[in-house]
């Protein structure tokens, strides 16, 4: 029969996107599946060398020693995760790196896989020629390539973890296009992370190799020893800040919300049944398109459903730092903060309490709650109201304060949420089921519960009539 060189499972025609941690696990998968069904093929998986940290890679390499069948599981091997790569086993792919691949220090072989080393990885040719090589081999076997990251283009080589990911840019200098400028909410946690340290308060920040969305590296080089990257596993990171909780210290892990959902058993039967008082910053929330893989909307219901977990969703500066601090200091157990998504506001900060929702306009009929980036998309919406509406920061996006919502009863005919995630499982519905017996009418505005892929930002956020002119729309039409 002839087979091609590769299929190749790295994307294939009929799966989404899948993490690079996942494929070795497919693999073992779609090979195991193959024997049953007396087919011929190649099944091979394309896994990162970063991607070796997480507990999925090494599960799906344990299993298929064991196949005794064609498997090639292909490592990229160009010495970078997101960022640098960190832990004992990154020393030992440098040592088959400086030995062409005869080091005795071989994770691959000691889990019982075949090994071969190419060093020249980005040479097409050499590559090309080692797939024929090994082209319908009859077992497990490794594949360690040796590649540059950013091959072929200067910056990019020059500047590793800046081009991982990259806003618009100039091709021909590398040069961003358009510059953040002014204060960012990364500065606002570090004057934070500064003065809890400076007060004594005995922080660590980890992170599962995504220092650059926070900045981390700043606060390593000034603080290394409490500084800890431990790679691309968050279910690392979770545990690690258990951990480091249990024994006094106040770890804050800080997460992207579109990959925490790795570490969900962690959150819950780590922190969430033992109430650890871990601080957890998670960025990314919003709605977004183009890659189904990166999805900021569902972090929301997840978190804040897990028992003994408070998930916090700040406005502005201010309540961005007096949230970090409560977090800090309270031993009640884990608590999440949402990073906004927008650009910084600052406000005045009064009577803040984190789990008490705070009324920034009483009006009448009609009520606002705007979680975190969307209160100024609320405030907006009060103004071109016709009545007076009343214009509320929720905070606690978790528990609900029902002495405030029992208030809003007294006055008003509507209450209407915004929240820049999933309105399956999300605040609203927490909402609408509060008011479910009652008089009181609920609209919920958000994102649809589904993977948005090729849509623009614009078009999703018209979709779900997340624009003023809309939601007042909505609004005249229910009252």
């Amino acid at each position: 029969m002839n087979t091609p060189i590769l299929n190749t499972i790295s994307e294939p025609a009929d799966l989404k996107k899948l993490s690079l941690e996942q494929l070795t696990q497919l693999a073992t998968g779609m090979a195991s599946a193959r024997n049953l069904e007396g087919k011929n093929g190649n099944v091979m998986a394309v896994i990162d060398d970063g991607s070796l940290s997480g507990g999925l890679a090494l599960e799906g390499l344990n299993i298929a020693s064991t196949l005794k069948s064609n498997l090639i599981i292909l490592v990229n091997d160009n010495g970078m995760a997101i960022a640098e790569n960190h832990g004992g086993l990154y020393e030992g792919l440098k040592k088959l790196r400086e030995t062409n691949g005869q080091s005795s220090h071989n994770i691959f072989k000691a889990m019982g896989l075949d090994y071969r080393y190419v060093e020249n990885g980005n040479d097409l040719e050499t590559m090309l020629k080692t797939f024929k090589e090994i082209k319908d081999v009859d077992h497990p076997i490794v594949l360690h390539v040796h590649t540059e990251k950013g091959h072929g283009y200067e910056p990019a080589v020059d500047h590793k973890e800046a081009f991982h990911w990259h806003v618009p840019f100039d091709l021909a200098t590398g040069k961003t296009l358009h510059p953040v400028t002014g204060e960012t909410y990364t500065d606002v946690i570090h004057e934070q992370l500064e003065k809890e340290f400076t007060a004594g308060t005995p922080i660590t920040a980890i992170t599962a190799a995504i220092p650059g969305t926070y900045d981390l590296k700043r606060f390593g080089k000034k603080h290394p020893k409490n500084y800890f990257d431990v790679g691309i596993a968050e279910q690392e990171s979770i545990t690690l800040a258990a951990g480091q909780a249990k024994m006094g210290l106040r770890p804050i892990a800080f997460e992207s919300g579109t990959f925490l959902q790795r570490a969900y058993d962690q959150l819950s039967h780590d922190l969430g049944i033992n109430k650890l008082p871990v601080t957890i910053m998670v960025s990314g929330g919003s709605i977004s398109a183009g890659d189904p893989t990166h999805q900021g909307i569902f972090d929301l219901a997840m978190l804040s459903n897990i028992p003994g977990l408070t998930y916090l969703a700040p406005t502005t500066k201010e309540e961005l730092q007096a949230m970090m601090h409560y977090a800090l200091h309270q031993n009640n157990g884990p608590v999440a903060i949402r990073v906004p998504s927008n650009g910084v506001h600052s406000a005045p900060l009064a009577d803040f309490d984190a789990h008490r929702m705070n009324v920034l306009h009483a009006g009448q009929k009609v009520a606002i709650l705007g979680v975190g980036s969307l209160l100024p998309l609320a405030e907006e919406v009060q103004q071109q109201l016709d009545v007076d509406a009343t214009v509320i920061d929720p905070r606690d996006v978790s528990k609900l304060d029902e002495k405030t919502l029992i208030d809003l009863k007294k006055n008003h005919q509507l209450v209407v949420t915004l929240e820049e995630a999933s309105l399956s499982g999300g605040f609203g519905e927490k909402i609408s089921r509060f008011y479910g017996n009652t008089k009181m009418r609920t609209l919920n505005f958000g994102a649809a519960k589904r993977f948005n892929d090729h849509e623009t930002t614009a078009e999703l956020w018209h979709e779900f009539k997340l624009t003023p002119e809309q939601i007042v729309t909505e609004i005249k039409a229910n009252l």
